[in-house]
């Protein structure tokens, strides 16, 4: 995979602007909030210049922004926007010297889009954490020897060398050596696979043991690592039909209450027979009642209450949408390694043919593996250390890439590895004659020889978290679809979804086939959410109508995902979709009540059985009450 120079500067400028962009909106609408308090403190000390000065201060710090928005806006899609009118709200409120009741307007409504987009501005972050793990230079094998070439000039048909530690620099066939290699990146796997000539190999992943010759399959604007980034791109660029609504209903609102106002201006006048003061004061009075403050407050507090209540139990969400959408989820998608799994192999069973040299056995095999970085390895060695056994001196230690490793020990020669590294007819005569067929449950078995017999083999497993069986069980017990997708094989899958109670399993899943999956399930349940920890589960959590990430995962799919859990407990899937519920249920009585309140005051305004004061009273006073009412969500 490359990414351009030029793309590269661009997406970090970008970010950058966007950082400062995202601080400054949130402090001047702080800021503004401020001096609305500090000018109502005013009103009762000091002379009116004074205090409404300060009020205009906070008019021009907190409005700046929406108001710039909002014309932009206006002139670039030539439509009216909330912005707009609520900028004009405030305009009119302070003309007819309500001052501070204009300035909460444009506190309340600066708020809200400043945590908007401090909250919703990240989505290029994961594209550069993803830059970070492609090299950008590759050691092309050429007629002379060796020649450090950028990745964008590497064609089809060229031979690169990969050492040992190094990442795949682009997608390719082995022609010279062998390796493992950590897929993890592509497949989330932890477990590395071994690779020989003709063996297929990923630009991204990782050359772990042996120096390795590629042949170059595809160019670097092809490879599987550069499909990620573009699934990523198109999956965050579509809207949801939720947004889109709200698009239309704002501009259709603002138009409504601009029309009314421009109306109320003068024909009262002639119909009713009004004076001119008391049309232009009753088109005033419609404008400060019909703003959209208790609309704004209707929404915004109660999210907000809701994102805290989360946070205080563990739970990041990115934004009131995705919170919203939680209540609708009728599916699930896991990722296997690292989410519904601890991530790592750990030892399950330990049979030795001697019961009389099982601390020997467990010591020799250690040490063996002390000279290994598989993930095996680091399994055998901590359940030595939890046995309380301690490792000894083994001489000669060679490592045989992919199959295993060969020492001596007290005179003796020891073997340490798979049944083909030790003699398959012998595994699986040790096998029978213990009776245990470890594969069948998805584990993989490592057998230890001492000179020409086996004498003991360990079972080992990515072991399902205990969690993970009760949260799928609560998800099931709500009436939640559950599905399993993993890069591992079949036997494995089958073996994690049954021990985790999943509904249906799909094995052997590349990103692209994830993402692929995930628009199936799509197409059968209205609401899908995934659950995912990996750089190969980006495409699929974008995809997704909620993308859910493990606290510890990937930088890539956390910042990928709209929800982020950061204490790795599952179970907080369900508590989420019961507080989203909650929110959704308080949102629809305070946008209702809101209504209704703005109905009956405009229609009191009509009748003239409304005067202005007893408008904001009326006006702000439900503000506040459907504020109160969201923050009942801050209780647990």
């Amino acid at each position: 995979m490359n990414l351009s120079g030029t793309l590269k500067h661009s997406l970090l400028s970008s970010n950058r602007g966007k950082h400062w962009k995202d601080h400054s909106e949130l402090a001047a609408a702080i800021l503004s909030g401020l001096l609305v308090l500090f000018a109502w403190y005013g009103e009762s000390h000091w002379d009116p210049p004074i205090y409404i000065g300060i009020y205009l201060a906070a008019f021009l710090i907190g409005g700046y922004a929406k108001a710039k928005e909002g014309i932009t806006e206006t002139l670039k899609e030539r439509e009216l926007n909330v912005e707009l009118l609520m900028i004009l709200a405030a305009v009119g409120s302070a003309s007819i010297g309500y001052w501070m009741e204009g300035a909460i307007l444009i506190f309340i409504f600066s708020l809200s889009g400043a945590l908007e987009t401090y909250t919703m501005n990240k989505s290029q972050k994961e594209l550069s954490s993803l830059m970070s793990l492609q090299p950008t230079q590759a050691l092309l094998v050429t007629n002379t020897g060796y020649e450090w070439t950028d990745v964008s000039t590497l064609h089809i048909g060229d031979c690169i060398l990969v050492k040992p530690g190094e990442r795949l620099p682009a997608d390719g066939v082995i022609t010279r050596g062998a390796s493992s290699i950590d897929e993890s990146a592509i497949t989330g796997e932890a477990a590395p696979i071994y690779k020989q000539t003709d063996g297929e190999v990923y630009a991204g992943t990782m050359n772990m043991e042996a120096s390795i010759v590629v042949h170059v399959t595809k160019k670097a604007n092809d490879t599987l690592f550069q499909k990620i980034i573009h699934m990523v791109q198109h999956a965050q660029s579509e809207r949801p039909p939720s947004q889109l609504f709200i698009e239309r209903f704002e501009s259709l609102y603002v138009k409504g209450v601009l029309a009314a106002v421009s109306v109320m201006l003068f024909l009262p006048h002639f119909l009713f027979g009004w004076t001119w003061m008391e049309t232009i004061y009753r088109a005033m009075i419609l404008l400060v009642v019909a703003s959209p403050c208790a609309l704004v407050a209707s929404i915004m507090p109660a999210t907000l209450s809701a994102i805290t209540h989360g946070a205080r139990n563990g739970i990041l969400y990115k934004g009131g949408v995705h919170l919203e959408h939680l209540a609708h989820i009728r599916a699930v998608a896991f990722d296997k390694t690292g989410t519904l799994t601890k991530g790592k192999p750990s030892v399950t069973e330990f049979i030795v043919e001697n019961e009389k040299d099982k601390q020997t056995c467990l010591a020799v095999a250690a040490s063996l593996e002390e000279h290994s970085n598989h993930p095996l390895a680091e399994s055998i060695m901590n359940y030595a250390e939890q046995h309380k056994v301690n490792t000894v001196l083994i001489e000669s230690v060679q490592n045989h890439s992919g199959y295993g490793l060969e020492g001596t020990y007290d005179g003796d020669t020891w073997l340490l590895g798979k049944a083909e590294f030790v003699g398959r007819e012998e595994a699986a005569a040790f096998k029978s004659q213990h009776e245990v067929d470890f594969e069948s449950d998805g584990k993989t078995v490592i057998f230890l020889k001492k000179n020409q017999k086996i004498v003991a083999l360990f079972a080992a497993k990515d072991t399902v978290r205990e969690i993970s069986k009760k949260a799928v069980r609560m998800l099931k017990d709500q009436g939640i679809y559950t599905l399993m997708l993993t890069g591992d094989n079949s036997k494995t899958a089958k073996a994690i979804a049954e021990e985790a109670g999943i509904d249906q399993y799909i094995a052997e899943c590349l990103p692209d086939q994830k993402l692929k999956e995930i628009n199936e399930l799509k197409k059968r349940f209205p609401h899908v959410a995934m659950v995912g920890d990996g750089i190969n589960d980006a495409p699929a959590l974008a995809a997704a109508d909620v993308g859910i990430a493990m606290g510890e995962g990937t930088d890539v799919a956390l910042e990928t995902s709209d929800v982020v859990l950061m204490k790795n407990d599952l179970r907080k899937i369900t508590q989420s979709i019961h507080l989203s519920k909650r929110m959704n249920r308080i949102i629809k009585q305070n946008v209702i009540f809101s209504i209704l309140v703005i109905t009956l005051l405009i229609i009191s305004n009509f009748l003239q059985f409304l005067d202005l004061p007893l408008g904001v009273i009326g006006h702000e006073g439900s503000t506040i009450l459907v504020i109160l009412n969201g923050l009942r969500l801050l209780r647990n």
